[in-house]
């Protein structure tokens, strides 16, 4: 995927880097979403000292983020808590609340105790060490 001119959500973004490395590959816009007011001011401070214009943050819960988002994305990433009781949920409420452009990708960090390969949407998994990503696209519907 070409990331330039893209936009770009990062749920549970934490300190923000992977949002900043898709600005930094030419994303037009980067909304990241995070509860947690530390990383939150970490984002806002690193993108000020690196002049960044294009990328938002919002403190917030991730759940009522996307259940309250009218923005449709080219490019989503969550990298939730791998412990998170709601993270089995994450793929039927990005696909249900439409969230993806037509030729987006939903990509998914997880343990390797989740399996969405059934799911409608997915497309594959990779793993590197004990990091999984579950890949979707809207295409499979």
């Amino acid at each position: 995927m070409d990331f330039e001119g893209i936009d770009m959500l990062d749920l549970f973004a934490g300190t923000g880097s992977i949002g900043l490395e898709f600005v930094s590959r030419g994303a037009r816009e980067v909304t990241a979403v995070e509860l947690a007011h530390v990383q939150q001011n970490f984002i806002i401070t690193t993108c000020k000292q690196l002049g960044i214009n294009n990328l938002t943050v919002i403190r917030g819960d991730v759940f009522r983020y996307i259940n309250a988002c009218m923005i449709k994305y080219d490019f989503i990433y969550a990298d939730p808590p791998y412990a998170l009781d709601r993270l089995p949920e994450l793929p039927n409420l990005i696909f249900g609340h439409e969230m993806l452009k037509k030729d987006g990708l939903f990509v998914l960090e997880h343990s390797k105790d989740n399996d969405f390969s059934n799911h409608p949407n997915f497309v594959e998994k990779r793993t590197y060490g004990s990091v999984n990503f579950s890949f979707f696209t809207p295409h499979c519907q």
